[in-house]
């Protein structure tokens, strides 16, 4: 998703500034300049988020252990009624409760009512890591293209070359997904195109 960002915002730089300047240093400038600040805050926003995530996850950890001091039987109950609540019958769902209560009652009542696992948390550097590679790369193809192509057809190129990499993002995200990857590539496209379409229209007025 974080090349798929590149694409889209760098195409929608490059190619406003195309529309509006045929300076092809303005172009280029432009197209670094949005690919650098997108991957600076593609980093911090991950960073950030994935932090504030782990505090809340750490919060929820800290408000259970209370929980569980206070009124335990509440807490049993919770993770039982949840089980039935799936589907499961009554004695069974009372029997895994008791066996998971008695091996982990922190970890087994987490996940049950906040739904995520007691130490399995995401690495705020790593999350920012890879946002920091996949905006940059998706980024060059667009700032490749309007650099690339003659100039009588680098505007229709360009857009073509956007629209045919956001196919390949969109389908290659919903496959990885398990979603339907017409839906995926459409939706993809669409974006893109309006993006592009916004950005051009508004380049062409200011050039004007």
């Amino acid at each position: 998703m974080g090349a798929n960002d590149g694409i889209v915002s760098v195409a929608g730089i490059v190619l406003g500034v195309a529309a509006a300047t045929s300076n092809n240093f303005a172009i280029f400038i432009s197209g670094i300049s949005g690919m650098l600040a997108g991957t600076v805050s593609m980093a911090m926003g991950e960073f950030v988020s994935v932090n504030t995530q782990k505090d809340s996850e750490r919060n929820a950890i800290t408000t259970q252990k209370q929980a569980l001091a206070d009124s335990y039987d509440n807490e049993f109950n919770t993770v039982k009624d949840k089980l039935v609540t799936d589907g499961i019958s009554t004695d069974l769902a009372q029997q895994a409760t008791k066996e998971m209560m008695a091996k982990d009652p922190i970890k087994t009542t987490v996940r049950q009512k906040y739904g995520f696992t007691v130490g399995e948390y995401t690495n705020p550097l790593s999350a920012a890591l890879a946002s920091m590679i996949s905006f940059p790369t998706g980024s060059i193809l667009p700032l490749l293209a309007i650099t690339l192509f003659p100039k009588p057809i680098r505007i229709q190129a360009t857009f073509i070359a956007v629209l045919i990499a956001l196919a390949i993002t969109g389908y290659t995200a919903a496959k990885l997904g398990n979603a339907n990857t017409r839906h995926g590539i459409v939706r993809n496209v669409i974006s893109g195109t309006l993006t592009m379409i916004v950005t051009f229209v508004i380049g062409t007025l200011i050039g004007s």
